[in-house]
């Protein structure tokens, strides 16, 4: 009976190992293929994944990709991975990639885009930011007090709520608060059609403004924002399109946490006049004064999760403002680095820095790497990362590798940084589309 239970457990074991191994297999695999993947059109990325297996890759469109020289066509192309794999793109353009283990188990569907291989122009000004937004944000609520003396919520009877955009009033196009007002006034008590955006969705209601009685005008008791300003930093331009990214974060409402959606908007020069330095629990704070002066640097076409975008009038001039190639999120690198930054005046300076770690990404967010200012001059100035910076390009081994994004709290040495491949693709996207 005792060598029967020996054989039995030692049996399930067996069994186990042999259920585990696979498994484990599949999940190293899985971790090392990202299921979004960043190329430039004709360069070579090599990957040291050291690993005594092979794995089976099919691309949806034939001859867009090449495995360690060999082109990858519509049927499965076999690769072992105990050696390094070179990757190189053959063609612009976004496809698919299917991964088997052993030709037999599918782990992962990589997501590939390829870029066109450019030079861009970093930057590091500060510029003014105006931005005006496509719908009047609701950013609070109250009641009206009516001409019988009763509290009044007509915002809760039509469904409205803090974080939408009213796009129509009375079927009409809203431009601004004061034609939002002068609709509501207009339409002396009736009942009026509206449209609103709630996260991206077309919503359709009804609302019945209310006389107030303390100024005899007809309100529908909400508090709302339709444009927004500040200061921020240049982070590159294409050269050949003109087209800028800035900021490497989106602009968001300070009331309701909102992404603002762009109506129109603009870049203006700007001079920083003086720096709140930057202190535990306390971030910092860049302070300049647009050059209303002058006429404008750029148009802003959209404000999104990974910056601002938009093109230039003209170029932009600064002793660092070169042409320099980019550096994808797979060749970004622990280590030394350097940011152009303009935290005084107008001059851009060049401050060192450290990558302390860079994280994975299969999805655009602007926290892709850890960064720490090391800079003695930058650290007695701002007291390291301070607002006002989010846009600053990084630069490491003769590449635009980022720019800067947030600032830790409690740390105000650290922060995050953007990868380059997010705020580029976003730019190439737009460029594209209108041109």
């Amino acid at each position: 009976m005792n060598s029967q239970s020996y054989i039995k457990k030692r049996l399930i074991i067996l069994f186990l190992v042999l259920i585990a191994v696979p498994f484990m297999l599949i999940l190293q695999m899985y971790l090392i293929f990202p299921s979004r993947l960043m190329l430039l059109e004709g360069e070579e990325y090599t990957y040291n994944v050291d690993t005594p297996v092979r794995i089976d890759a099919q691309v949806d469109k034939k001859g867009v990709l090449s495995l360690n020289g060999e082109i990858v066509q519509d049927r499965y192309t076999s690769v072992k991975l105990n050696s390094p794999l070179v990757i190189k793109s053959e063609q612009l353009g976004d496809f698919n990639i299917n991964l088997k283990l052993f030709g037999v188990i599918p782990f992962r569907s990589v997501n590939v885009s390829v870029l066109p291989k450019t030079s861009i122009v970093p930057c590091g000004n500060t510029v003014g930011v105006k931005l005006y937004t496509d719908g009047i944000l609701v950013i609070g609520l109250s009641e009206v007090n009516g001409m019988d003396g009763k509290g009044y919520t007509p915002w809760k009877e039509a469904g409205i709520k803090e974080g939408d955009f009213i796009e129509l009033m009375g079927n009409i196009k809203v431009e601004d608060i004061e034609h939002l007002v002068e609709i509501v006034e207009m339409s002396q008590g009736n009942e009026l059609n509206m449209r609103i955006r709630r996260n991206g969705k077309v919503v359709k209601t009804t609302i019945m403004p209310v006389k107030c009685s303390e100024d005899k005008t007809y309100k529908i008791g909400v508090w709302v924002r339709d444009s927004t300003a500040g200061i921020g930093t240049l982070t590159f331009y294409d050269p050949n399109t003109n087209y800028f990214a800035a900021l490497g974060h989106g602009i968001t409402d300070v009331d309701t946490g909102e992404l603002l959606t762009v109506k129109e908007g603009s870049i203006l020069k700007s001079s920083i006049v003086s720096v709140r330095k930057g202190k535990k629990g306390k971030p910092g704070e860049l302070k300049g004064v647009f050059m209303q002066q002058e006429s404008g640097l750029g148009e802003i076409k959209e404000n999104s999760s990974c910056g601002i975008f938009g093109k230039l009038y003209g170029s932009i001039d600064n002793e660092y403002a070169k042409p320099m190639p980019v550096a994808l999120r797979a060749q970004v690198k622990e280590g030394k680095a350097h940011i152009l930054s303009n935290v005084k005046g107008e001059k851009i300076n060049k401050f060192d820095i450290e990558i302390q770690k860079v994280l994975k990404q299969n999805e655009q967010n602007s926290k892709g790497m850890i960064i720490k200012i090391t800079d003695p001059k930058l650290l007695d100035l701002t007291g390291g990362i301070v607002q006002g910076m989010s846009g600053s390009p990084i630069i490491q081994d003769g590449k635009v590798v980022g720019a800067v994004t947030h600032v830790f709290v409690n740390d105000p040495s650290r922060g995050y940084g953007i990868f380059i491949d997010w705020m580029l693709k976003k730019t190439t996207n737009i460029a594209q589309a209108r041109e």
